[in-house]
Order: C-alpha cells, then sequence, then structure tokens
C-alpha cells in the first residue's frame, strides 16, 4: 500500500458499508476500520450468526496458531 512505502501513519476507514461483502473487500484491500448501519450489526448479532462467527474465529484463531508456529 502507498501508505507503508512512504511510512505515512494513518489508518484507512471504508464508509458506507451496505451488504457483507463489502465488509470482506474492506477488509481485503487494506481498511482498518468500517462504518456499518445499525441494522447490518444487529443481523450479525443474531443468534444463528453467532454461532457461525464463534466457530469462524475458532477456526481463524487456530489457522493463525499454525502459522506462527511454521516460522
Amino acid at each position: 500500500m502507498i501508505f507503508d512505502n512512504y511510512q505515512i501513519a494513518t489508518e484507512i476507514l471504508a464508509a458506507s458499508i451496505r451488504h457483507p461483502r463489502h465488509v470482506v473487500d474492506a477488509a481485503m484491500i487494506g481498511a482498518d476500520v468500517a462504518t456499518l448501519p445499525p441494522t447490518f450489526s444487529e443481523a450479525v448479532a443474531a443468534p444463528a450468526h453467532r454461532s457461525r462467527l464463534e466457530q469462524f474465529l475458532a477456526d481463524w484463531n487456530k489457522l493463525a496458531a499454525r502459522a506462527k508456529a511454521a516460522v
């Protein structure tokens, strides 16, 4: 990223997120923070999503631990 190339201290804000895919896209391009409408966070907090999110985070943490161990 250009900010890294020139050692510019900044954070990237992804604004006007309207779809879950936009969150993924923003994260993949390096956004540090995103603004989300209240309805989006309510949908993510639904019980069905919560268990999937917990499983994803558990899997992610295992993967991160394996990557650290490999270094």
